[in-house]
């Protein structure tokens, strides 16, 4: 006797689904392989800033920031130049005249003035914890000068991230600082300067922004050297610190962008958090920090807080992707 009809279709269903897996697995495994690469290169990338920041931090006590500026200016120039040039990537000067442009370049320059006025000052690993709020700065920037949506949930997100950043900066006469309000600062200006690269024309080249943004970055602390307290002697372990510190910034710049097009964006980005790991432990190591428990506190919800945000933001991305792809389903 043969087999009744809905038994050979759940038979062949099943069959069909066996295969349809077997087709996938590879697909799988290179996805799967692509994620680890996007997530080993976005770990480099964090140890590469962070160790640019704790070079600069070391030579903090021996010359001012814009002395800093300028020597670290310098050797960015001319490595970024290289590069441009390698890759046809230099353009008219003239483009610095877009608004978008040179408000982008205002931005960074102020960033970096702040950042490491405030490097100097206070613990590598409590600035490197107020530095991880900026990509919710970058959400609420870009619900109110952007007009993105913003659900309420990220808008607890963001609350929620800024209320660590208070429990860092601990508001008293012991926590809440000079030092500490020049890193809030600098998360501000680095927020803007995102907010200001979205709206540039996709055909300017990134490299040939971030050239000119490091010619007037030197420029700028060449400026500042005299009033801040004039030139200092310079010895060669200070000039190989910031030398090594440019080129750590190029690789960290580099392998932020090998992460983003090797891997998964849900699964790469969470990696950027490696960064208070790296602080802490070179902060413990090499300048004789000891994190607290408020530091630790507020690390805490902003890490939680950043990846719930990000979490939204990428569902929210997801259903949107869903809804183009079927236009005819309901609203």
């Amino acid at each position: 006797m043969g087999k009744p009809p809905y038994v050979l279709s759940n038979q062949l269903h099943s069959m069909t689904a066996r295969l349809d897996a077997g087709e996938n697995r590879p697909i799988k495994i290179m996805r799967s392989n692509a994620n680890f690469r996007g997530a080993i290169f976005m770990c480099l990338a964090m140890a590469g800033f962070t160790c640019n920041d704790a070079l600069v931090k070391s030579v903090t006590g021996v010359m001012n920031v814009g002395q800093i500026m300028l020597v670290r200016g310098f050797f960015t120039s001319v490595l970024l130049l290289l590069l441009a040039r390698h890759f046809g990537a230099l353009r008219s000067v003239r483009l610095v005249l877009n608004p978008v442009i040179a408000l982008r370049i205002v931005a960074e320059v102020f960033a970096s003035i702040t950042y490491i006025m405030a490097l100097g000052q206070i613990p590598l690993a409590n600035a490197s914890a107020i530095l991880q709020a900026l990509p919710l700065a970058v959400t609420l920037g870009g619900a109110l000068f952007l007009s993105e949506p913003v659900g309420w949930r990220r808008w607890l997100a963001i609350l929620a991230g800024f209320v660590g950043v208070l429990i860092v900066l601990r508001p008293g006469p012991e926590g809440f600082t000079g030092a500490a309000l020049s890193v809030v600062a600098s998360v501000v200006c680095a927020a803007i300067r995102d907010l200001c690269t979205r709206r540039i024309d996709p055909a300017v080249p990134s490299l040939f922004i971030s050239v000119v943004t490091a010619v007037v970055i030197t420029l700028v602390g060449a400026a500042l050297v005299v009033p801040l307290g004039g030139w200092q002697p310079m010895t060669l372990v200070s000039v190989g610190h910031l030398g090594a510190a440019s080129l750590l910034l190029l690789v960290g710049y580099q392998c932020i962008v090998l992460a983003m097009r090797n891997g998964e964006i849900a699964i790469v980005a969470p990696f950027r958090y490696t960064s208070l790991v790296w602080s802490i432990g070179i902060g413990v190591l090499f300048f004789a920090e000891e994190p607290d428990f408020w530091m630790v506190t507020g690390v805490a919800v902003i890490i939680v807080s950043g990846l719930y945000a990000f979490a939204r933001e990428n569902k929210r991305r997801a259903a949107a992707v869903a809804q183009q792809s079927d236009p005819g389903s309901p609203k």
